[in-house]
């Protein structure tokens, strides 16, 4: 009985010493994005391209630095591509036509990085565009910062629906009420 104990113990201490992966990460593999997933991954294919484009942290929130990372390789023979990435910014609104030049970003290990920091709550698109073979391509993306309040011109109109049928049905009710009060009156005065 004390040897199966001694054995379940030392299997139990040798699986433990094995464990150098951080939920499934190889320790090897951190570095300042890893203690967050990203906030969106997209893949998708534009033209001869195959993107994939990431963004971090995991929960953008105003006045805190971010990053963008796009990754561009060829369909055909999954070669990156080397050459000048543009990202720009713009509201994510209906009425919003300016945009704003994040910056333009050199290939570094087969991946562009840019940086962002916003000082507003709000929904944003993102442009990465480059040019390859005479080319334009353009990738849009949306991007939210911080927490949206759940109250949006839908949610305040249907608030006001529900407010106009509250008051009409109270109306309603006291009408109701004062004819049949009314019609009392008038029998006992009868």
């Amino acid at each position: 009985m004390l040897r199966i104990v001694g054995v379940i113990i030392v299997c139990l201490w040798s699986v433990q010493s094995l464990a150098h992966h951080v939920l499934g990460r190889p320790a090897y593999s951190l570095n300042e994005d890893s203690n967050t997933p990203p906030s969106m991954q997209v893949e998708t294919q534009i033209g001869k391209y195959f993107v994939n484009y990431m963004v971090f942290p995991a929960f953008p929130k105003p006045n805190q630095p971010g990053r963008i990372s796009l990754y561009a390789t060829t369909i055909t023979d999954s070669k990156a591509f080397d050459g000048i990435v543009t990202f720009s910014v713009r509201d994510d609104s209906w009425f919003s036509s300016r945009s704003e030049i994040l910056g333009e970003q050199p290939i570094d290990d087969a991946v562009y990085h840019q940086g962002f920091q916003f000082e507003d709550v709000g929904d944003y698109i993102i442009t990465a565009s480059f040019e390859a073979d005479g080319e334009p391509y353009v990738i849009d993306f949306p991007l939210r910062i911080g927490e949206i309040s759940g109250t949006g011109p839908i949610g305040i109109l249907v608030g006001i629906v529900v407010v106009v049928l509250i008051g009409v049905n109270v109306i309603q009710r006291r009408r109701v009420l004062n004819s049949k009060i009314r019609q009392a009156h008038e029998r006992e005065n009868e």
